[in-house]
């Protein structure tokens, strides 16, 4: 690997892990105001928006600017959001506006890939990107963890005897989001390192309503090519499905496993862990060319989340939530590489990833509200599994009928 590369993957990974650890301070600090219990699952929520009602933008944005640059300037939108939750500002606020610099942080980390590495390198990239990414993830809920007892609070805090800052940072949420805000800080200055590429696709118009406009073509010249089409519907069934399967292992691991919920949480991070093993299988064994291939990967993957309903041992489903991780990674990784090369051909990397973040946001939040209204109509946890694993398993198979023969 290169200096550059090194430098965009560390970057990458401190952001990650400045994001993953922002959230559980903000659920912390919800707690600590006796906020609304609903207010708690409205925080990812506020974090998502950005990302639909900005994609129209931030593709433009990010092919307008050496990616690096674009990095740079997300991350400091990130580090005014953190920075304003520790002033005082609401968390959903404060959160939300983080989700901006999110948004547009995205299709610059993985656009970077498509100008500094050649194709056949990109599935590769990508899966030390989400390798890194799922570790972050893994760190942010072990963080997470931290901030629901007391030992923080107690060890940490109560013996620095506050920070004077603020009013005095006397919280083990306070101090969990200053912690964060020093992440977001080494994110930044990695950030101004990395090497200045030359600008690609230069936009022959800036304004609102021509952006928009483009981005609608380009979301149809996606979905409309076979390969953007198959990489783009599974990108987006992948996020919907993983967010949503996160909290039904935590129902249903109360319900089958009789686990608590920090015991549940670190159940969730198995998945994470299968994910990253997959990603290693995914940049060792696909090239590129082959990605397609991958696709009945995603009707296993429905199948065994299907068999959860039998699992009644924590042991046991240990080992089903690595393989549903490991599963889930060796066909995302080929579908994100592929998306990004086809992107980078017809559009331009940013504004192909922007059109992936949109439907792959949109399809949390579709998938998410359907998780709710099961919940709300009453559905037994194994009821909801069944049906979310054979809706996994029949969209997988209808899309390998489709594409399972389409090549690049």
């Amino acid at each position: 690997m290169n200096r550059g590369f090194n430098t965009i993957l560390a970057a990458q990974f401190f952001s990650s892990l400045a994001d993953n650890a922002l959230l559980f301070a903000a659920i912390a600090l919800l707690k600590h105001l006796d906020a609304p219990s609903w207010q708690t699952p409205v925080l990812q929520q506020f974090f998502v928006f950005a990302f639909i009602a900005l994609a129209p933008f931030v593709g433009a944005f990010s092919d307008a600017l050496p990616k690096g640059r674009v990095m740079f300037i997300s991350n400091t939108i990130k580090i005014v959001g953190c920075l304003a939750m520790l002033l005082g500002l609401h968390p959903l606020i404060a959160y939300g506006f983080v989700g901006i610099g999110a948004a547009m942080y995205s299709p610059a980390k993985y656009g970077i890939l498509t100008e500094c590495l050649p194709a056949d390198k990109l599935i590769w990239a990508n899966g030390w990107m989400e390798g890194l990414t799922v570790l972050a993830i893994i760190l942010g809920a072990i963080f997470g963890g931290l901030l629901l007892g007391h030992r923080v609070e107690a060890q940490v805090v109560q013996q620095l005897g506050g920070l004077a800052f603020n009013g005095g940072i006397d919280t083990a949420p306070e101090f969990a989001i200053f912690v964060t805000l020093g992440l977001y800080f080494i994110a930044a200055i990695l950030n101004f390192y990395i090497p200045k590429l030359p600008i690609e696709h230069v936009l022959r118009n800036r304004s609102p309503g021509f952006l928009i406009t483009d981005f609608w073509r380009c979301f149809l010249i996606l979905w409309k090519d076979p390969l953007g089409q198959v990489s783009l519907a599974v990108s987006s069934l992948f996020w919907g499905a993983g967010t949503s399967l996160r909290f039904i292992i935590l129902a249903w691991s109360a319900l089958a496993l009789e686990l608590d919920l920090e015991q549940a949480t670190q159940l969730t991070a198995v998945v994470a862990v299968g994910l990253a093993i997959g990603s290693v299988v995914a940049t060792k064994a696909v090239p590129l060319k082959h990605a397609v291939k991958v696709l009945p990967l995603g009707i296993a993957m429905g199948l065994v989340v299907f068999g959860m309903i039998y699992v009644t041992d924590w042991r046991m489903a240990v080992i089903m939530l690595l393989v549903i991780g490991t599963l889930a990674g060796s066909f995302l990784i080929p579908m994100n590489a592929l998306l990004q090369h086809r992107g980078h051909q017809l559009m331009g990397s940013g504004h192909s990833i922007a059109v992936q973040n949109f439907n792959e946001n949109l399809s949390i939040l579709m998938m998410l509200g359907a998780y709710a209204l099961m919940i709300k109509a009453g559905l037994a946890v194994n009821t909801i599994v069944i049906v979310f694993g054979l809706f996994v398993s029949s969209a997988m198979a209808w899309l390998t009928k489709k594409h399972g023969h389409d090549q690049d």
